[in-house]
């Protein structure tokens, strides 16, 4: 078996055959220098919280080969698949040189990658997108080495806003740019105002629908971000443009993309083309309310996207049940989390719905550090099931989103969801839960 990438939807593949199967030969392709890495983290590495980037490795490429026989090349990337003959072509970066490898099984496990469009000036040092381990150190080393004061960020979702609370925390002037009206597009603009409105009281210059022209240099530097409506001085930027599924090995050959791009995989993960699999960032999700196809990279997705096809690659039959697109993060004290659909992607549908607003309190309202919290939750009219819900609130808030992303996976309806038997003590909740009162409003 050949596999292509060595990150969370790799690694966990490879692995579960080598369990399963401890004599089949198992050889992993790695373009950047690291396995297993937490992703996820890079934000906290760079803001101080990790004391080391090697704290983001799960395991290393030698403890692969050492320990579980699983022969792990990094500096080596896949450039051609060629799937009649069964093989792939590997440039060995250090060497550069090529060599082919042929293969039995193949899963491609390539992730994705920023989007990062051709704007005039965007070479310069200083600007950097975020996706690999590599990428979270270079910026961490940049920072160390020129100390820079002001930071533009380009783009508001997960990584802009994760971004934008490092950057601040290491006492940058931190300005936040979009091209849209709202932070967080996956979110409803109502809950996203939220957000808005606290990143601007924490000190965050946010300019919204504002599309980005040009980057400006000095001495090869970075110096300032142009858009449609200003220069800003910059000596840092990240771009948080969004990412794009690493698809592009399928060209030339039968594997076919779909939503998005991404490689179109049935539920046990197999591509269109008999012995090749894929799995992770680069590969297609069945999204359970939607009832389609779709692309959503997500650490949490790519390692049970590994663990299924590992399962199948080893002779088992197992599906992936699909996704809800549920997603958390934080600014500062300020936590957030969604699941399911919008109001916008439900008008996008059809489907009829009905939604419920609430604020309420984290803990009971006398206890200590009780704080706000907004609950938006979205039923299906008629049949009253959960289609989606969206939470913005303060410490103990995100993970209430578990609660609805539990009751769309099962079908529960708005009142399935009243009548739960949740837990309840002051320091935790007030006696009705916020997602219950939200779901009290709905029936």
């Amino acid at each position: 078996m050949v596999v292509i990438g060595g990150d969370a939807a790799g690694m966990s593949a490879a692995s579960k055959v080598r369990r399963a199967q401890p004599d089949r030969e198992i050889v992993v392709f790695e373009r950047g220098k690291h396995t297993s890495y937490a992703a996820c983290g890079m934000p906290y590495f760079i803001a101080g919280l990790v004391d080391d980037s090697e704290q983001l490795i799960a395991r290393k490429p030698d403890v692969f080969r050492e320990k579980q026989n699983i022969n792990v090349r990094i500096r080596h990337e896949v450039i051609n698949i060629d799937d009649e003959s069964k093989k792939v072509e590997v440039r060995d970066i250090e060497k550069d040189s090529t060599f082919w490898e042929s293969y039995d099984e193949l899963l491609i496990a390539t992730g994705a990658s920023p989007i990062r469009p051709d704007f005039k000036g965007i070479g310069a040092d200083g600007i950097f997108g975020l996706s690999t381990l590599q990428t979270g150190i270079d910026v961490f080393e940049y920072i160390n080495k020129h100390s820079p004061k002001k930071a533009v960020i380009v783009g508001g979702g997960y990584i802009g806003i994760e971004m934008a609370e490092a950057l601040l925390d290491l006492d940058m002037k931190v300005t936040l740019f979009d091209m849209a009206p709202q932070v967080m597009l996956t979110m409803d603009k109502d809950m996203a105002d939220l957000i808005a409105e606290y990143m601007q009281d924490s000190g965050i210059e946010l300019y919204l629908n504002e599309k980005l022209d040009r980057f400006e240099s000095e001495n090869g530097k970075v110096s300032s971000v142009i858009t449609d409506q200003r220069e800003e001085s910059a000596d840092l930027v990240i771009l948080g443009m969004g990412v794009k599924p690493n698809a592009e090995l399928t060209n030339g050959t039968a594997i076919e993309t779909g939503a998005k791009g991404a490689i179109k995989v049935n539920k046990k993960l197999q591509s269109t083309v008999p012995g090749i699999w894929a799995a992770g960032d680069c590969a297609e999700s069945f999204h359970l309310v939607k009832n389609e196809k779709t692309w959503i990279a997500l650490g949490t997705v790519a390692n049970k996207h590994g663990l299924v096809a590992g399962i199948n690659l080893s002779g088992g039959d197992i599906e992936f049940p699909g996704v809800c697109g549920t997603a958390i993060t934080k600014f500062k004290d300020l936590e957030i989390s969604r699941t399911g659909l919008s109001e916008k992607e439900l008008e996008e549908t059809g489907i009829k719905y009905k939604i419920a607003k609430i604020e309420s309190r984290t803990r009971s309202g006398y206890y200590p550090g009780s704080g706000k919290i907004t609950v938006k939750l979205i039923s299906e009219e008629g049949s009253g099931k959960i289609l989606g819900g969206q939470i913005v609130g303060f410490a103990g808030s995100a993970k209430r989103i578990d609660t609805i992303v539990t009751a769309i996976t099962a079908g529960m309806s708005a009142q399935n969801i009243v009548d739960l038997d949740l837990s309840y003590a002051p320091p935790f909740s007030p006696v009705w839960d916020p997602v219950q009162t939200a779901a009290r409003r709905l029936v």
